[in-house]
């Protein structure tokens, strides 16, 4: 593979940055994840826009440089991929001094890729199979805090929620009690069940309202309305969660933004997750609860309104990309 550092693109074993680096050092540093679809990236100016707004609010409003796209272009080429995922990390770059920032910026500038499935109607899903999540005790930090609207390299909060699901997922396969067989029975609690093998963790802000995963947005239908938690709250607002949202004034399909409690995203009648990797990615299980999500042909790929916007999705993508 080939990466893009700094203006130049370099083998993958050559792709580095300062052990001084401020991104390396302190997470001071904004990035954005996309996806290229034939050649191409999906909605390249919703990603550079937020991506100059976090560098905004870390106070390196100038550090994005102007030709970021054609980094992107260069890096795609140099690795002879179309359809792939895609990751820019702006960062402070070296500077003198320990914890307060100087005015002044030279930001180390990365573009890695990998390879993803064709997109579109063609294509085929980046996941495995239909996700399973489950809530955990790590609560979303507040925006007076951290805005939740950056994007940047201090990941804590998602990998401290992820960590709960793996610890619980270990406790249970190594607590067990001992069958005359040799086999073993778990022993575990309410929370180790609902967090066996999950693959999304969702988390809740102080007041107990849910928030996000740790890196996706999430969609929940009741009454044939189809709910997401408002902006308002402290999340990231995804950019696929906005071209879902779009997706489905044009599809007719009522939705509604606000403060939603975990009760009533366990009573859904569909559960999807997005994030510009996966896309929709349907949900078979929010804890101990199954949740509904296809029959027949259709298992596994969501209830009725997430499969019309899994397809209205699809379709878009095609138009533009291929």
């Amino acid at each position: 593979m080939y990466y893009h550092v700094n203006g130049e693109v370099v083998p993958a074993e050559e792709a580095t940055v300062s052990v001084r680096d401020r991104g390396f050092l302190y997470g001071d540093a904004a990035f954005e994840t996309l996806r290229a679809y034939g050649g191409a990236v999906f909605e390249p100016e919703a990603h550079l826009e937020r991506l100059r707004d976090t560098c905004e609010s870390l106070g390196m409003e100038k550090a994005v440089p102007a030709d970021l796209s054609e980094r992107i272009a260069e890096t795609l080429a140099a690795n002879d991929l179309a359809e792939a995922y895609v990751r820019v990390s702006v960062t402070r770059g070296t500077q003198p001094g320990k914890l307060t920032p100087q005015p002044e910026v030279s930001p180390s500038v990365v573009v890695i890729v990998d390879s993803l499935p064709r997109g579109g109607r063609e294509g085929s899903s980046a996941w495995d199979g239909p996700a399973t999540v489950a809530t955990v005790e790590t609560r979303a930090i507040p925006d007076a805090a951290i805005p939740a609207g950056t994007k940047t390299h201090n990941y804590l909060n998602g990998i401290l929620a992820r960590l709960e699901l793996r610890d619980s997922e270990s406790d249970m396969s190594a607590n067990g009690t001992s069958q005359p067989d040799g086999s073993s029975v778990p022993v575990s609690t309410d929370t180790d069940q609902e967090h066996r093998s999950a693959d999304e963790a969702l988390l809740r802000e102080e007041s107990g309202a849910i928030t996000e995963g740790a890196t996706s947005n999430v969609f929940f239908v009741t009454d044939g309305v189809l709910r997401t938690p408002s902006a308002e709250c402290p999340l990231l607002p995804g950019i696929t969660r906005s071209v879902v949202l779009d997706l489905a004034a044009s599809e007719g399909i009522p939705t509604d933004t606000g403060s939603y409690t975990r009760a009533e995203c366990r009573a859904a009648e569909e559960l999807f997750l997005t994030n510009t990797t996966w896309e929709l990615r349907p949900v078979t299980r929010l804890d101990d609860r199954e949740i509904p999500a296809g029959d027949g042909e259709n298992e596994g790929e969501g209830g009725p309104i997430t499969r019309q916007l899994a397809n209205a999705f699809d379709a878009l993508v095609e138009r533009r990309h291929y």
